[in-house]
C-alpha cells in the first residue's frame, strides 16, 4: 500500500513533467522540421536519458527517499516520456501513408530511448563511483 506522501509525490512530479513535456515538445517541434515529430523523439530520448541515469543513483546510493524516487521517476519522467503520444503519431504517419516517416519515427523511439537509459545509467554508474 501506497503512503499518501508517495502518492502526492508521484501527482506533483507528474504535473510538472506533463507540463514540461507540453513545452518541450512544443519548442523543439517549433525549432526542427514538421514532417517527422521531433519533439516527442525529443522529450523520449531526454526523458530515458534521465531515467536511466536517475536508475544508476538509485541503485548505488541510498541519497533519495521512496518519495523522492516515485516523485522523479514514476511521477516526472513518466509524465515527460510520451509513449501514448509516440504511439498514435507512428498510427497516424502510417494511416497517410508516410511508411517511410512512420518506420524511422518507430525504429528512432524504440533503439534511441533504449540507447539513451543506458547512457545515462552508465553515466550514473560512473558518477556514483568517482
Amino acid at each position: 500500500m501506497m503512503s499518501w506522501q508517495t502518492i502526492l509525490a508521484i501527482g506533483s512530479g507528474g504535473f510538472i513533467g506533463a507540463v514540461l513535456r507540453a513545452y518541450l515538445n512544443g519548442l523543439i517541434s517549433h525549432k526542427l522540421p514538421h514532417d517527422l515529430p521531433y519533439g516527442t523523439l525529443g522529450v523520449n530520448l531526454l526523458g530515458s536519458f534521465f531515467m536511466g541515469l536517475l536508475m544508476a543513483y538509485f541503485m548505488y546510493t541510498s541519497v533519495f527517499s521512496i518519495q523522492a524516487k516515485s516523485f522523479l521517476s514514476t511521477g516526472l519522467l513518466g509524465a515527460l516520456t510520451t509513449y501514448s503520444t509516440f504511439a498514435i503519431e507512428s498510427l497516424l504517419l502510417l494511416q497517410g501513408g508516410h511508411v517511410f516517416l512512420a518506420t524511422a519515427n518507430i525504429t528512432l523511439n524504440a533503439v534511441g530511448t533504449v540507447f539513451m537509459a543506458g547512457s545515462g545509467f552508465y553515466v550514473g554508474k560512473f558518477l556514483t563511483h568517482s
